[in-house]
């Protein structure tokens, strides 16, 4: 009888698992990446794998659930690190910008697995939503302290760099947003306005 799994080993094949799952999705897209490609990433027996994440599905979202928190916790620590509130604002897109200009960087992963499958999976439509939903919380939330009536138009330049950036392999969509940020609250007397040249 083989030994129990320990709840250690249990959270490490998850975190296996996820890893390979994000890398392999995020990288080439969802439904390219088959569950036995899967499997030989993460090093785990097709079983363990569906123990784990009874459906590909269920997996896509963990992965994407777990990739939100991350996502969304490296840039609160990133504003967090701006004392001034005018100064977060446009921070949001400095950190914007940096992500754009990682390795690898395709885009919005929750736009990418909605467009793949959201129609047809409901759970993973979901959390795609819910990714939005809170990252629009946070850019609310952000731009509230300076101008709030600012906040709607702050997001759309943000969730607009973001796909300009992904569609066209375009990381300066964060330097021009920012300036139309920048812009918009210089306008509405929540910043100061831009130099002149």
């Amino acid at each position: 009888m083989p030994a129990a799994i320990t709840e250690e080993q249990h959270a490490r094949d998850r975190r296996t698992l996820l890893d390979a799952a994000e890398d392999l999705f995020y990288r080439r897209g969802v439904q390219a990446v088959g569950m036995d490609e899967l499997r030989a990433a993460a090093g785990l027996p097709l079983k363990r794998i569906y123990r784990l994440y009874p459906t590909k599905e269920a997996l896509i979202v963990a992965m994407l659930e777990r990739r939100d928190r991350r996502w969304r916790g490296s840039l609160a620590a990133h504003l967090d690190a701006v004392a001034d509130p005018r100064e977060r604002v446009l921070a949001l897109f400095d950190w914007l910008g940096a992500w754009f200009a990682e390795p690898g960087f395709r885009g919005c992963a929750w736009v990418n697995a909605h467009g793949e499958l959201g129609p047809s999976a409901p759970a993973i439509a979901e959390a795609a939503r819910s990714h939005k939903r809170a990252f629009h919380a946070q850019v609310v939330d952000l731009v509230g302290a300076v101008d709030a009536s600012a906040a709607e138009a702050v997001y759309l330049l943000a969730e607009g760099a973001i796909v300009v950036a992904g569609v066209h392999g375009d990381p300066a969509a964060a330097e021009r947003a920012r300036a139309g940020a920048r812009a918009l609250l210089a306008a509405s007397g929540g910043a100061d306005a831009p130099p002149a040249g």
